[in-house]
């Protein structure tokens, strides 16, 4: 069970932002996010956005860093991935 965060790149409402997943479940990841203070309302889907302020909590709470095309494929071969519908 590990719970994975890419790089604060993607911008959004003046900051940027990084994604934080988990490898094993829905209640490990909400469990972490609230425990680094990422609110519920931060839940998109399958994944918590997390701004470049908290990103070093996270790590230091033991999130792994990882690139964002291992993060969905990690996320994806968890079972976890909810694609967007347009």
């Amino acid at each position: 069970m590990t719970l994975y965060i890419d790089p604060p790149t993607w911008p959004g409402h003046g900051r940027l932002w990084s994604h934080l997943v988990s490898d094993a479940s829905f209640e490990e990841l909400h469990a972490f996010a609230a425990s680094i203070g990422c609110p519920p309302v931060a839940f998109e889907r399958d994944h918590y956005d997390v701004p470049a302020a908290r990103y070093g909590a996270a790590v230091a709470a033991g999130a792994v860093e990882v690139g964002s095309k291992e993060l969905v494929r990690r996320l994806t071969e968890a079972g976890l991935r909810r694609r967007k519908f347009a």
